[in-house]
């Protein structure tokens, strides 16, 4: 058993390295010497944990997933209505802080990435779907009489919200910083539980 957690922890080593290399430099600096030489070890470590550059991006993608689910789930329990959920979550799921920031950077690198990646591309679509039937849910809790088509495409457009502001901001936080995020966010809740 104990070789199973130098596994696991190597694993958390390299993906921590993949992280910051991607929040850092972008996709076009995520090589397997930049993660490498960022972990302290040798590109056939890496590669003994990670066959190539595909398999670092489909960790770190499954990281942020993870990551981004234990938040909604924790800002999700801790609001006190249906209403609540849906604004905490949103508001969770936005690029308001310096670490969000790099999780929206990572996020922005896995996406580009997949647009030429028909496997990538297929994470991203799943994932992303687990959060759009997070919001259409919540949604259905705060606004019970409204009918699924229109739930399913406010739920949509809420998301879509928020993703596009989190590449904005990933990017020129000046021009979205958390408080336009935020309002942008909340007006956008009401509007869509109205």
């Amino acid at each position: 058993m104990p070789r199973r957690r130098d596994v696991d922890g190597q694993r958390e080593r390299l993906s921590a390295a993949t992280w910051a290399v991607l929040a850092e430099q972008g996709l076009g600096g995520l090589t397997l010497r930049a993660v490498a030489e960022r972990a302290g070890c040798t590109t056939g470590l890496l590669m003994h944990t990670f066959a190539d550059k595909r398999a670092l991006l489909l960790h770190a993608r499954t990281l942020l997933h993870e990551r981004a689910a234990r938040r909604a789930d924790a800002a999700e329990s801790a609001a006190p209505d249906p209403a609540g959920r849906l604004r905490a979550v949103l508001l969770r799921a936005a690029c308001l802080t310096p670490a969000d920031r790099e999780d929206a950077r990572v996020w922005v690198a896995f996406l580009a990435a997949a647009a030429s990646d028909a496997e990538l591309a297929r994470a991203h679509r799943e994932n992303n779907r687990v959060f759009v039937r997070r919001v259409e849910r919540l949604l259905g809790e705060a606004h019970p009489e409204l009918p699924r088509v229109q739930r399913a495409a406010r739920a949509r457009g809420l998301v879509a919200l928020v993703e596009g502001l989190n590449a904005l901001a990933a990017a020129d936080p000046a021009t979205y910083p958390a408080r336009a995020q935020t309002t942008a966010i909340e007006e956008a809740v009401r509007a869509a539980t109205s």
